[in-house]
């Protein structure tokens, strides 16, 4: 009897580290383009288990006068002088096991300054599917993971 609890307890202890290595797929930098402008996001796991993206490199960071872009149509005034290259995009992703996705929190749009209903998903050539939706109306973006840190 000792024996079947000792497997059962590894089999799923086993299968819980199989779904977090799943979830975890989706922890590293990878590039993307939103309206000409490229950028690289990192997503980072949380001490709370959910995941985080958030920009770390844009290719044009400075404005037109050579000053730093910031975060101007934030609807939170007290982002709003975030560096556009450091603006938070999502916080609080879930691995939804079922559907083998992530889901769960918003992404936030820094060019038109709102707030979206997101899901993720790896598409069959590899790349991040990023899918923002308000009220059944939504985008779709595209992320290459690079093989950084």
């Amino acid at each position: 009897m000792t024996l079947v609890i000792t497997m059962f307890a590894f089999g799923g202890a086993m299968a819980q580290n199989a779904l977090n290595d799943a979830a975890d797929n989706i922890v590293g930098v990878y590039q993307g383009t939103q309206n000409g402008d490229k950028f690289k996001a990192k997503i980072v796991k949380l001490t709370n288990g959910k995941y985080r993206g958030q920009i770390i490199w844009m290719q044009n960071p400075n404005d037109a006068n050579g000053k730093k872009r910031l975060d101007t149509k934030n609807p939170d005034e007290k982002l709003r002088n975030t560096p556009c290259d450091q603006i938070v995009l999502f916080s609080g992703l879930e691995y939804n096991a079922k559907k083998k996705r992530w889901d769960g929190t918003k992404i936030y749009d820094p060019q038109r300054g709102m707030k979206a209903n997101l899901t993720v998903e790896f598409d069959k050539d590899g790349r991040l599917k990023l899918r923002g939706s308000i009220l059944g109306i939504g985008e779709t973006v595209y992320w290459t993971k690079l093989n950084e840190k």
